[in-house]
């Protein structure tokens, strides 16, 4: 209690120079920190207003933060990250977020007659999917996988919140989406390639938590105090996840049964975990060099940059 107190009262002192702290999230994506989002845990140990914002895709966060509207940027999609810095966008990764094959996915509409096996026939159909995020990079690095040639598919840039009524009204032969919105495409059709299938080709997904490089220099202890109260709220969560379904229920803006299905497909890393060379010591910034480079072989992305240049954009001090 003590040490909780001390830790309360240090965070209120050292968030003190920022009046309020604006921080971007996902509807329909329940993540541990959003109980200490609704008890306004944020709020009291930092000692000041936490905002939080509802987005719809990782690209937008990147835009408001750019714009100034956002300081922190929780679960942001790790593509589009990748794809900010690749093109000089100022932007610090500070930790992940979680990890979730599972709940972002490509769904084959029922009646289509194409699976894994036949995936080539792929080829002329429609497919929605969003754009620059790591949906698109699974859809594209499966189709590779599969033997299906991206640029004879018809893919169509849709919003997560859109994807599944197009697949329902037989508008795309196949629809890509996270969260609820997969859930609901899961009605009409069955995926093409399930999310361990897909780990085992080496397709790490997880989202992170991203700032702007300024926000970075001249705030390091708010970031570093949000990351701890993440981290605490990661702990609680993976010790005992069902005393906290309501409240997530409420949070994500989700059903019961879709808070707790989404949930258990998530995987909540605790600090020790992310400060490995899996991770945050070696892991993130090779991968984010493979991904830059495939997105550039895909015609996707202009150019890449070197290792060391997204090195640099990857810190992991905020956990410490």
């Amino acid at each position: 209690l003590i040490a909780l107190t001390c830790s309360g009262l240090l965070f209120a002192k050292t968030a003190s120079a920022l009046d309020e702290l604006n921080v971007a999230y996902f509807l329909e994506w329940p993540s541990a920190n959003q109980v200490a989002q609704i008890e306004k845990t944020f709020d009291q140990r930092m000692g000041i207003k936490v905002n939080w914002k509802a987005f719809d895709n990782g690209n937008a966060m990147t835009a408001a933060m750019v714009a100034g509207d956002i300081d922190i940027a929780y679960s942001q999609g790790f593509i589009p990250f990748v794809v900010a810095v690749s093109k000089g966008v100022d932007l610090k990764l500070g930790g992940v977020a979680m990890t979730y094959a599972e709940n972002d996915n490509c769904v084959v509409r029922n009646g289509t007659g194409i699976t894994k096996a036949n995936a080539k026939q792929l080829e002329g159909k429609k497919v929605g999917s969003p754009q620059g995020n790591v949906t698109h990079y699974k859809l594209l690095k499966t189709l590779k996988h599969l033997g299906v040639d991206a640029k004879k598919v018809k893919i169509l840039s849709m919003q997560n919140s859109d994807v599944a009524a197009a697949l329902a009204r037989g508008d795309v032969d196949m629809a890509c989406g996270f969260g609820g919105s997969l859930l609901r495409m899961k009605e009409h059709g069955s995926v093409l390639m399930t999310g361990a299938e897909q780990e085992a080709i080496g397709l790490k997904v997880f989202d992170i938590v991203s700032v702007t490089g300024e926000f970075a220099r001249k705030n390091p202890e708010v970031i570093t105090q949000f990351m701890q109260i993440t981290e605490d709220a990661n702990l609680a969560y993976n010790r005992y996840p069902d005393r906290f379904y309501k409240t997530l229920s409420k949070a994500s803006g989700m059903d019961m049964a879709g808070t707790i299905s989404t949930l258990k497909k998530f995987r909540f890393l605790d600090r020790s975990e992310q400060l490995s060379e899996q991770w945050m010591l070696g892991g993130v910034q090779n991968f984010t060099k493979e991904v830059a480079d495939f997105f550039v072989l895909e015609k996707q992305l202009p150019k890449a940059l070197s290792l060391g240049a997204y090195s640099k954009t990857i810190d992991a001090s905020f956990l410490a």
